[in-house]
């Protein structure tokens, strides 16, 4: 588990296509190593990786098919800088919210205004996403704790100050730049949960209506 605030942006410089997986190589820049052992996980750009080699000042990792199709990491190439956080400990300051490192899909930057030191960002998600996007919620974003500030349909704006802008590669964004997405673990739980005996029926078409919400309790 993850809490969304970035440690170091590291960058990648080495990519091995297998058949329908690769392997990359990741320099992790100025995040401690020192406690990193093989085995262990590090988000990268929001995706939960397991180290299966480390050298010094960078590690490798396995990506799946399935990562690869749901995420960013269809694009990357090396020279490719990603955001990187070790798993939390039990005893770290939970700085974020609650992050799984399990990419739901990927966005898109559609606009960036600077609001005096701090730099607007609009997001357009894919569309089956937008139900789990709330005003004032959270969101990841390559791997960032974020909250949304307004929501317009599949599209979200953030407000980010300088430095998180400083600390992450946003200040590498532009316009059309593509983005790995994580609702809030919570929303997901919630919709499942006011499924009902619903959520043991695979094979029918199921829906959070009104009526169901207020069968489950959610509503007086």
């Amino acid at each position: 588990m993850f809490t969304g605030i970035i440690a170091a942006v590291g960058k990648i410089t080495a990519i091995q296509n297998n058949e329908k997986d690769m392997t990359i190589t990741v320099h992790s820049g100025e995040l401690d190593m020192s406690d990193v052992k093989l085995g262990d996980s590090i988000a990268n750009n929001g995706v939960c990786l397991t180290v299966t080699q480390l050298n010094g000042n960078s590690f490798n990792a396995d990506v799946s098919h399935e990562t690869i199709k749901l995420s960013g990491f269809s694009n990357i190439k090396p020279g490719f800088m990603i955001n990187l956080e070790k798993a939390m400990q039990m005893n770290d300051r939970f700085g974020g919210h609650i992050v799984s490192g399990h990419v739901d899909g990927v966005g898109e930057i559609i606009s960036i205004t600077e609001l005096g030191n701090a730099v607007e960002f609009w997001v357009k998600a894919p569309d089956d996403l937008a139900k789990y996007i709330a005003k004032k919620g959270s969101i990841t974003v390559d791997g960032i704790s974020l909250t949304t500030n307004e929501v317009e349909g599949a599209n979200f704006k953030l407000t980010i100050i300088p430095h998180t802008i400083s600390q992450t590669i946003m200040q590498q964004y532009t316009i059309g730049t593509r983005v790995n997405l994580e609702v809030d673990v919570i929303a997901r739980y919630l919709e499942r949960l006011v499924l009902g005996e619903q959520a043991a029926e695979p094979n029918k078409k199921q829906k959070t209506t009104m009526e169901l919400l207020a069968k489950s309790g959610f509503m007086g």
